[in-house]
This record gives structure tokens, sequence and C-alpha cells, in this order.
């Protein structure tokens, strides 16, 4: 069974993920994305809420899972689910470059674990969560940020955005 991890912080998710994960139930036996949490970030969204956005805004498949995962290497979480592949998403110059180096360190780790990288369509590639967050508030956020996140996401945004 060929699995694969698809790590990230999910915050919010986008509609960039939601495309990574559909490509990687297309190419994978099993995905189980892995919410993680970095202890430089300062989260909107507690690692519950992300959870439960990820699995509202997901396509329901039996072959998915949504888990968090804390204070361990990428490499050894995937190793311990039982994955030789980790599935990484790259939308520019500066995230090859980080991705790049990443998959050096995580080769030394374990090299058993295979690092797939994606390009997402143009139309979401420039969208990250950090951008996401930062258009949200001003007059008219809502027809920008709508277009970039699933339901669930844009009612959470607004929902902090508004304090309803």
């Amino acid at each position: 069974m060929r699995t694969a991890v698809y790590a990230g912080s999910f915050d919010p998710p986008t509609n960039g993920h939601l495309w990574m994960i559909r490509r990687g139930l297309e190419l994978f036996d099993r995905l189980i994305v892995a919410i993680g949490d970095n202890p430089t970030k300062t989260y909107s969204f507690t690692v519950e809420e992300r959870l439960e956005l990820l699995k509202s805004s997901s396509i329901s498949d039996d072959r998915l899972s949504i888990e968090h995962f804390d204070n361990r290497y990428l490499v050894d979480y995937a190793k311990k689910m039982g994955a030789v592949y980790i599935l990484r998403g790259i939308r520019s110059s500066h995230d090859y470059e980080y991705e790049r180096v990443m998959r050096h360190i995580n080769s030394d780790m374990a090299p058993e674990i295979t690092t797939i990288f994606l390009m997402p369509p143009r139309d979401i590639a420039e969208v990250s969560s950090s951008m996401i967050k930062s258009l949200t508030g001003p007059d008219g956020w809502e027809e920008t940020v709508k277009r970039y996140v699933p339901k669930p996401v844009f009612d959470a945004l607004a929902k902090k955005e508004f304090n309803l």
C-alpha cells in the first residue's frame, strides 16, 4: 500500500490545500493529512479547529485520514504511520528552495522516505494561509477571500472577524 503524509499548519485550510489532498488521493492508496505545530508561528485557529475545518472541507474518502502530530520530525511521524512518501506543494521559487533543502535533510534522516512535489494550478498557486489571514478584515474582504477558501473556512473566518 502506497501511503503518503501531507503535512502543514493549515491555519486556515485553503483551496490549494484541498487541491493537494485531491491529487494526493489520486496518487496514493492512503493519504494522511497531518496538522503540525510550528513553535515559531502564532495561530489563528486551535489544532482542534483546524482539524474540524479540514474534515468539514475535505472530500469523504476511507483512504483519507486527518491527524495531528506534535513534537517530532515529519519523517519520524511518516515512519510511525507506515508512510514511505511525503507530499509537498511548491507555489514559488522560494517554496522550492526551502522544500529542496528539507527534502535532503529528510533523506539524510530517513532515506527510505521519498518526497513528492506537486505544483498547484495558477489560480490557487499564489495563495497561502498567511495571505488569507492578511486579506481578512478590510471592507469587501469577503468577496476576495471566498474564492480562495472552502465555505466552512470562510464561515469560520467571518465568525472570528465579526466575533459572532
